[in-house]
């Protein structure tokens, strides 16, 4: 291991992350008002300006020391770089929100401290693993600066921090594909151009194009320019911060859910075809992509058996809702209103369609907005989107989860052995489209699928043991593991997390990182035969 070369390149992660910090400290320092020493001085901008200088000085001074030690590395050396790098810049991105939780704080102790900064540290990896699980409970008392930089996580970890650093500062050479590798998500990583810069390049300026049209349709719907840059950065990193307590419902508005219904669904397709329909015009990937069509499958039969589901039973009795575990109870009355709202959600064929449509595709592509509260839904449709945070969107897009080429490929393996069963002497190749695919590639991606489990059995056990409701606990699992955020019951589509134990938000954050950088990449950054030379 390169080790010398590991601190080069996270020193340059530093120095990216620090020249991004500017831009919510320019918003942070213009919605403070007094003179300069006053806002320099105030909770909304002295966490930026301390999280700047530590970044680009320390940053500046790793490239520095350790400049003369880059050179060619292996996998090893780009897994810990990718890993690492993700752990210290979410640490030193926790700096400005630990500097305003501490700020408003009634009494300083050691453990109000160490919760400030676990809630910290939880938000901000929760941002830049694009995962959206949030322990703010108010998140419309934080300052505008804040809340900006909590979004701009999303969009910088959606594509990913790495890939941003070849895109700006390409001075890994040849070797840079290594951390293209560990970085980028799906059992594939193809190149758009030979070399590794231009494909960054060419992947960043399709996800800010979409951004950037997302967020002019949003202001069409009468959202705000900082709210719409705000969503549009939740969507396309399929992350689902948003700037309000009951996420995307309580704008109301049909027409901004049908947009962020799109561009998700955008989000969650390999960004690759992005490419080839804008800038090739060519569509014969999306007419042969065997990926793309089990995608957009998936959802349409998800959306039928949600609406179908829901226009029969509509919303779950008052005392089943009562039932559900939540971390305050509701009384009658806000029950009552809580049905009412709901039942109003999907009380025309519209607006079921539109409420089945929106919440099958944030769950599939694991932004996990929220425009209506699903632990009032049927029992059978919360089973259906709990199985759905498994899938996850398409390999080369910034969805999380499990990938649906790799469930596409584990149903064909299965059918492939039924039938072998049948036919002992059969001998037909497992297929994607026309192209057969290898034991390598079938094992593979059946190691990932059977490691993936074993994560999650192993993790709901440990969080079952903190959280009182077993539901709960599973549902915490699953919706850090596979990067959606919002789950069932406790921490449901308009609850957060931040109830839970200290211990328990330490647990679900190694389950961020090891859902965003897709578990092969956390393993070996920290196995003791990679740290040897």
């Amino acid at each position: 291991m390169n080790f010398r070369f590991v601190v080069f390149a996270v020193g340059k992660l530093l120095q990216v992350q620090g020249l991004i910090f500017l831009i919510p400290a320019v918003i942070a320092w213009f919605e403070t008002a007094g003179p300069v020493t006053e806002r320099l001085l105030s909770p909304e901008f002295f966490g930026f300006f301390i999280a700047i200088l530590f970044s680009l000085s320390v940053g500046t001074v790793l490239v520095a020391l350790f400049a003369r030690d880059r050179g060619e590395i292996d996998v090893r050396e780009g897994f810990a770089i990718v890993t690492l790098g993700w752990i210290v810049l979410a640490l030193v991105g926790a700096i400005p929100l630990f500097n305003f939780f501490l700020s408003i704080l009634d009494e300083i102790t050691v453990l109000a401290v160490l919760r400030a900064f676990t809630d910290a540290f939880f938000e901000v990896m929760s941002g830049l693993t694009t995962t959206g699980a949030t322990i703010l409970v108010d998140i419309e008392a934080l300052p505008a600066g804040l809340l900006f930089w909590r979004s701009l996580t999303h969009w910088i970890g959606g594509m990913g921090i790495v890939t941003l650093a070849l895109a700006l500062l390409p001075v890994f050479g040849v070797s840079a594909y290594q951390l293209f590798r560990g970085e980028v998500p799906g059992p594939s990583k193809e190149r758009l151009k030979p070399r590794l810069a231009q494909t960054a390049i060419i992947l960043w300026g399709v996800y800010a194009l979409l951004t950037f049209g997302q967020t002019v349709l949003l202001m069409f719907g009468n959202m705000s320019v900082f709210e719409a840059f705000c969503h549009a950065f939740g969507t396309m990193a399929t992350g689902g911060f948003s700037t309000r307590n009951v996420s995307v419902s309580a704008f109301g508005s049909a027409y901004i859910e049908w947009v962020i219904i799109v561009f998700m669904f955008l989000a969650g397709t390999n960004f690759l075809i992005h490419y080839k329909v804008i800038f090739g015009r060519d569509l014969s990937m999306i007419r042969e992509n065997r990926e793309f069509h089990f995608y957009l499958g998936t959802i349409l039969v998800a959306t039928l058996f949600c609406a179908l589901i829901l226009g029969f039973q509509g919303i779950s009795p008052s005392d089943t809702i009562q039932r559900q575990f939540r971390s305050e109870t509701l009384s009658e009355q806000q029950l009552q209103t809580v049905r009412e709202v709901e039942t109003e959600r999907i009380n025309t064929p519209s607006r079921l369609i539109r409420q089945s449509l929106f919440q099958v595709i944030s769950i599939v592509t694991t932004t996990g907005f929220a425009g209506a509260d699903w632990d009032t839904w049927p029992d059978s449709v919360r089973l259906l989107l709990m199985v759905l945070m498994f899938f996850g969107g398409s390999a080369g897009s910034t969805a999380g989860g499990i990938k649906m080429i790799r469930m596409l490929v584990l149903f064909k393996v299965a059918f492939h052995q039924a039938k072998i069963m049948i036919q002992p002497r059969l001998v037909s190749p497992v297929k994607i489209g026309n192209q057969a695919l290898s034991d390598s590639q079938m094992s593979g991606i059946v190691s990932f699928f059977i490691i993936f489990m074993l994560l999650f059995v192993f993790f709901s056990l440990v969080m079952s043991t903190m959280i009182p409701d077993f539901k709960t606990a599973v549902s915490t699992v699953v919706a850090t593991l596979g990067n959606i955020g919002p789950g069932l019951s406790g921490i449901g589509a308009f609850e957060n997390y931040s109830w839970i134990p200290l211990p328990g938000k330490w647990v679900l954050t190694l389950c961020m990182l090891l859902g965003r950088l897709e578990i092969y990449t956390v393993l070996i950054a920290f196995s003791r035969i990679s740290w040897r030379r």
